[in-house]
């Protein structure tokens, strides 16, 4: 694999530049350097090899989302160094990558992708924000290109369009491994969270997955502006309900957290919400050990030898594996597996065909793509924060909730 990055802001640091490419797989075929310049070109030929593939992975270095964005590079280049053992191309031909950073800009990124595809490229990856992946979607729609999404979660993604696909989880499976926490037919289970467009997306997507398992959805939902979290929280303990699904982001959560542990709601009822990126493991304060979390990856998450050879990749290259790292690592799974089966990356309908129905193992496990809508049904994780000793929290597996326990509804 060649890397090159186009448009990457320097602050990424020299060091982080050096890493990734002292670990980028050997092409195998005495070929010539690629280009790391700006506006350098990734298509250039090699010694005794096929014809370079080109593959655009364009997500955030910079920016709110740059540290999903890190993380998911990371995976994605310790991913295709184990889909081709180590040689950097498929069928004989070298794959080359180009690393675009959106910025979190929704015009950038669609900017960024239609060079791409003006430049010969039909494939096209990555991105950790929603709303960009869900533009992107539409690219690959419309100048008919394969477009592999990245940890982007909006549940919108899966079934947009037969171009698109997805390499991480999507809200609807957060919400059903919430439910696996307790049996909640018949049970109440109470939407703590923001009155505004995230907080009311995760109430509906929790009244289309427990209430269709015979829950009855309520919810206590808060004003941004609040910064006094008491009576909501009094409000929860007065509705008794069996399992409280907290949604919450943003600079008030350890008070959010402090209220609710304060007026015993986490001492005398389930309360489940999501474990985040390693950043946020120290957010929930002297609440940590009380509640349970539901979890998308952590790395002692499974146990499993492509998880250890995704882990070691990416240490040795600098980096941390950390919540979206296997998100970077099965979309190369993927990626490598369509150019396989198609023979190259020129018939985009054969790389289709040959990504619907398939089933591998990755780094959480056993994975299969629903021909139907392409989600990604993958196992999810139970998990719980301990103190490591040092004044901090690490996670520690409780139980993994199957795959097919917790595949997203089809989407229509």
């Amino acid at each position: 694999m060649r890397a090159t990055r186009k448009s990457l802001a320097l602050t990424l640091g020299v060091a982080t530049v050096l890493a990734v490419a002292a670990c980028a797989p050997s092409t195998g075929g005495g070929g010539t350097e690629s280009t790391s310049e700006p506006g350098g070109s990734t298509a250039e030929a090699t010694e005794g090899g096929g014809e370079p593939i080109n593959i655009g992975i364009i997500t955030s270095t910079t920016g709110p989302l740059a540290a999903y964005g890190k993380t998911f590079v990371d995976g994605f280049e310790a991913g295709l160094d184990y889909a081709t053992d180590g040689t950097g191309e498929v069928n004989g031909s070298p794959l080359e990558v180009t690393f675009e950073d959106d910025g979190g800009d929704t015009d950038r990124a669609v900017t960024l992708a239609r060079d791409l595809i003006g430049q010969g490229y039909t494939i096209l990856g990555g991105t950790a924000s929603s709303g960009i992946a869900l533009s992107l979607a539409e690219q690959a729609e419309q100048n008919k290109v394969l477009y592999v999404s990245g940890p982007a979660a909006s549940d919108a993604i899966t079934g947009i369009n037969d171009y698109t696909f997805r390499s991480g989880r999507q809200s609807l499976q957060d919400v059903a491994t919430a439910g696996s926490f307790v049996d909640v037919e018949g049970q109440q289970v109470l939407v703590f969270a923001q009155d505004n467009a995230f907080g009311q997306g995760n109430l509906a997507a929790v009244q289309a997955v427990l209430g269709a398992k015979g829950a009855e959805v309520t919810s206590v939902m808060v004003p941004e502006d609040v910064t006094e979290f008491t009576p909501f929280a009094a409000q929860v303990l007065d509705a008794a309900p069996t399992m409280v699904f907290v949604a919450w982001a943003g600079a008030t959560s350890g008070a959010m957290w402090q209220a609710l542990d304060q007026q015993g709601v986490l001492d005398d009822i389930t309360v489940v919400t999501g474990l985040g990126d390693a950043s946020t493991f120290g957010a929930y304060g002297a609440a940590s050990d009380k509640i349970d979390f539901l979890n998308h990856y952590f790395p002692g998450a499974a146990d499993n030898e492509i998880n250890t050879a995704m882990i070691e990749y990416v240490e040795a290259a600098g980096g941390t594996p950390d919540l979206f790292t296997p998100d970077g690592f099965t979309a190369a799974q993927m990626i490598v597996r369509a150019i396989e089966e198609a023979g190259g990356a020129d018939d985009v309908d054969a790389m289709i065909a040959a990504l619907e129905g398939w089933s591998f193992e990755g780094p959480k496990g056993s994975y299969t793509i629903r021909e139907s809508d392409h989600a990604l049904i993958q196992p999810m994780f139970q998990v719980r924060l301990v103190s490591d000793g040092n004044g901090g929290w690490t996670p520690e597996l409780v139980s993994t909730a199957a795959a097919e326990d917790v595949a997203p509804p089809e989407a229509g």
